[in-house]
């Protein structure tokens, strides 16, 4: 009875074990023909370079094709991740430091094209009016069909002082050509004004400057208007973006607490999440966050995070939509590589990626223009109108003559409007009123 009893508790066993086995069995298998496989593809791979190293028609080095090789391997997986040689990889580096030469664009790849995400302020591009969402179909005379955006970049590269033609391609627009000169880019991350008792941040980039810049603008605001301060309008329009630190500093200057993003790459275990620290720069006051389709990356992740804990309203139109994360990884003296390793989410989940931020209040930017009207009768044209009571007659004709004075002034001294920051700046004095008014009352 016994002996019957333990086999079939063998029995049992072995029919439980054998499937388990069986599947180990099948993934080493499984593995076993992944390698061989990947190995006959690298063995494809050195054929073809062997073919072309001896038969092209004309002599290509050892590490001209390896690069060509990396280059498009990278290019193929999304317009982000690249491959960057050694003069490439020090330009880079320069850079993210805010001095570098060029033209002053941030760009991607779109269709073979080369696409403007967006012009960096106060350089040659700017200063040409090259806008973001032009795609650039020619450098010079040859076309930009079929060139990585490596070498797209390396071409707009040159020595200070040269020119580049560029030919560009905007909606509702003919094709036009552009020359440009190039130059030392110096990148002032941040630029601060008082727009009377609003201070105005404009933040270019996410250099390593930026939350320096922010901390010392705000302390500025400060020390000229005290207490006075009503509120801040943080302007990311036409910033591309720059270091993920940067950009979690600059959130957390207006944060108090809770998540400012999380980056998840494809290993679960690797989900890293950034906090905010107690410490608001604008002391809870109104903030007012201008986007545009040139605002991208770093940008998103400042917009998100001030969104999602409602400490901020965006006005201005859809951001860029560029929410993965780079990793630069050096490669042993031969440059490095730019690769995709993962994608921002916002602390309520929103991915950015091919999306972007959506504002608040959606305002394109627009030129107003004055409406002259018929003049219309008032009390005061009235015959018989009783006098004001509180200025003397000749008080009112001095003040008249100050008013067409000063309009005349006006008319001579005005500059551009911005409306988008206009409406940003009308947004925070009514949310001052308000909230004066309902200290008031209590």
């Amino acid at each position: 009875m016994k002996n019957k009893m333990f086999l079939a508790i063998v029995s049992a066993v072995v029919l439980f074990v054998t499937p388990v086995l069986a599947d180990d069995h099948d993934k080493a298998e499984a593995k076993k023909t992944t390698k061989a496989e990947t190995y006959r593809l690298l063995n494809l791979f050195g054929d073809v370079f062997e073919r072309v190293r001896s038969d092209y028609v004309e002599e290509a080095t050892d590490e001209e094709l390896i690069e060509a090789a990396i280059t498009g391997m990278l290019s193929s997986l999304d317009p982000h991740s690249s491959f960057l040689n050694a003069d490439g990889y020090r330009d880079m580096q320069v850079q993210t430091r805010g001095r570098f030469g060029g033209l002053g664009i941030e760009v991607t790849m779109q269709d073979g094209l080369v696409k403007v995400v967006s012009p960096i302020d106060d350089t040659p591009a700017f200063r040409a009016g090259i806008q973001s969402g032009d795609l650039i179909y020619k450098l010079d005379e040859e076309a930009v069909m079929g060139l990585t955006l490596a070498e797209a970049v390396e071409r707009m590269r040159g020595k200070v002082g040269t020119d580049i033609i560029l030919g560009v391609r905007r909606k509702d627009q003919d094709d036009f050509d552009v020359t440009i000169t190039r130059a030392v880019i110096k990148i002032r991350s941040v630029r601060s004004r008082m727009e009377g008792k609003i201070g105005y941040l404009r933040i270019t980039s996410f250099s390593a400057q930026a939350y320096a810049g922010v901390k010392k603008a705000m302390a500025k605001f400060r020390d000229e208007v005290g207490d006075d301060l009503q509120g801040v309008v943080l302007d990311l329009r036409n910033n591309p973006g720059g270091l993920l630190g940067q950009a979690v500093d600059v959130s957390d200057a207006f944060m108090e607490r809770g998540e400012i993003v999380s980056t998840r790459s494809r290993q679960p275990e690797d989900t890293q999440r950034y906090n905010a620290t107690p410490g608001d720069l604008a002391d809870g006051l109104p903030i007012v966050v201008l986007l545009n389709g040139g605002s991208a990356s770093a940008s998103e992740i400042v917009a998100g995070a001030l969104q999602d804990h409602k400490r901020a309203i965006l006005l201005g139109t859809k951001s860029f939509g560029k929410g993965s994360v780079q990793t630069i990884i050096p490669l042993s003296g031969q440059g490095a590589m730019r690769l995709t390793t993962a994608r921002y989410f916002t602390p309520s989940g929103r991915s950015i990626q091919a999306v972007g931020i959506e504002p608040d209040i959606k305002v394109e930017q627009a030129k107003l223009e004055t409406v002259t009207r018929p003049k219309g009768r008032r009390e005061a044209d009235l015959r018989g109108a009783l006098e004001n009571g509180n200025k003397k007659k000749d008080a009112d004709k001095d003040t008249k003559s100050d008013s067409k004075a000063d309009a005349s002034k006006d008319k001579k001294d005005a500059k551009p409007q911005d409306y988008q920051l206009a409406r940003a700046l009308d947004l925070i004095r009514g949310v001052s009123m308000f909230q004066g008014a309902v200290s008031a009352k209590q």
